[in-house]
């Protein structure tokens, strides 16, 4: 039916060839997907099919015929037996329905009686009969390419082309299609596909046939499509703008005087101005060592709890490195239990790790904290 043979397409200008040495065969009624990023070759492959273009290298056989050592003017002939449907539509804007899908008819010379017949015929297999008589403006996008389709199908080809056939289309409308062109394949019209469509080659499990750079690298019979890295992604780039750089400053500076506040509170309780006891300067070292690590740990060191009575830490509880300074103070001039806020340095935090509640101080945190970032 189809049949390259080491086929090679170099075109005027450029230095690297389309397609390199492709070589392949497509039976009579198979539905085979060409698959591969944008540049590949899939388009190339259909234009030499439909004798759009000649090989440089190599022969490209359909139905039985050389097309290199076709002529020109036989060339229409020709097309009759080959059906193409295109991303674009290409219907004739000032033309209706029924008259763009008989324009094919009319240009090969078919009669009358015939177009009266057929037409009908091929637009109620697409699914728009009753809709003869609509110009395309007045069509939805799936329903001017079950236009396009009913064109194709209406001289009866034997191979039908589709290049991107889904491409403007929305995902309902594409299964629509879809599901059309695997009824005209079960017809017995062999079907040439090329798409970006990754869902539909993986559900339809058809023969593949992947291009990448020109060159065939897969010929596989219930295949999917593959490699879907380089197909675009929908999922959202990660905020690294100013002002998520300017939220988190925000929150950080807060968090910076909340903690200066409470280091100020807990020096003058235990120290005493500026005579603070060792203990005291041990928990303002600690506190340092806390702010000047890369990342804030979100659970930090327990504070023991003192008996207001005895002095001395609950029974069953590890002695604290501050538990001799809570014992000697008294416990009317303790200060209200305050966890201590570490400090981030900005510098050393990467903004797209952090989440949109982080960013905006709304994060989770502990319920014992009584000093948190605010919004």
């Amino acid at each position: 039916m189809i049949r390259f043979e080491n086929v090679t397409k170099r075109f005027r200008g450029t230095v690297k060839p389309a397609l390199s040495n492709v070589d392949f065969e497509v039976l009579r009624g198979e539905f085979v997907f060409l698959v591969g990023a944008s540049g590949s070759g899939k388009s190339s492959c259909l234009r030499l099919i439909l004798r759009e273009e000649t090989p440089s290298d190599g022969r490209v056989v359909v139905l039985g015929r050389d097309l290199r050592s076709l002529s020109n003017r036989k060339v229409p002939y020709f097309r009759r037996h080959v059906g193409a449907v295109f991303q674009d539509f290409r219907l004739l804007p000032n033309k209706t329905v029924f008259q763009n899908v008989a324009f094919t008819l009319q240009v090969i010379g078919s009669s009358r009686g015939f177009i009266q017949q057929a037409v009908p015929e091929v637009l109620a297999l697409v699914g728009l009969a009753g809709k003869e008589k609509r110009f395309p403006h007045e069509l939805s996008g799936g329903e001017q390419q079950r236009v396009a389709i009913a064109r194709a199908l209406v001289n009866r080809p034997q191979v039908l082309l589709a290049d991107e056939p889904t491409g403007n289309l929305d995902p309902a409308t594409s299964v629509d299609i879809m599901q059309l062109l695997a009824r005209i394949n079960a017809g017995g019209t062999t079907v040439v596909m090329a798409t970006h469509e990754a869902g539909f080659v993986d559900q339809m499990q058809r023969r593949v046939i992947e291009l990448v750079d020109g060159e065939m690298v897969r010929d596989e019979r219930h295949g999917g499509y593959g490699d879907t890295s380089g197909l675009p992604s929908l999922a959202p780039e990660p905020e690294r703008g100013a002002a998520a750089v300017a939220a988190l400053t925000a929150v950080l500076e807060v968090q910076r005087e909340t903690a200066l506040s409470a280091s100020s509170a807990v020096s003058a309780a235990y120290g005493h101005g500026s005579t603070a006891t060792p203990a005291a300067e041990t928990a303002d070292d600690e506190l340092t060592a806390d702010a000047a690590s890369p990342v804030a740990e979100s659970v930090t060191r327990p504070v023991v709890d003192v008996d207001p009575v005895a002095g001395e830490p609950p029974a069953g509880d590890p002695p604290a490195a501050g538990a001799a300074r809570h014992a000697e103070t008294p416990a009317e001039s303790l200060p209200p239990r305050t966890q201590p806020v570490p400090l981030v340095d900005i510098a050393e935090v990467d903004v797209a790790e952090l989440g949109l509640a982080d960013r905006l101080g709304l994060g989770e945190t502990d319920p014992g904290d009584e000093v948190g970032p605010t919004s």
